[in-house]
């Protein structure tokens, strides 16, 4: 992912880590529903923007996971 994706990512993921936070106060209920709504719209984007970035990579299913690879056990013991 192109650092646009990765920073929707973070951004969203912190805008509602805090929205969660601020449920615990007394915010008002108009308040915390604007904020919510813009959460749920910040959610859309950002899968808009993962599913829509171009990122390539040379990795396929044969190389599984890197830290521990599927077949390959004998090359790294």
């Amino acid at each position: 992912m192109k650092n646009s994706a990765i920073f929707m990512v973070s951004f969203t993921t912190g805008f509602l880590i805090v929205l969660t936070a601020l449920a615990f106060t007394k915010l008002g209920f108009s308040c915390m529903f604007v904020l919510t709504v813009i959460g749920q719209l910040l959610v859309a984007l950002m899968v808009y923007k993962v599913l829509r970035d171009q990122y390539t990579t040379d990795k396929t299913f044969e190389d599984f996971y890197e830290d521990h690879p599927i077949g390959k056990e004998e090359n790294y013991r």
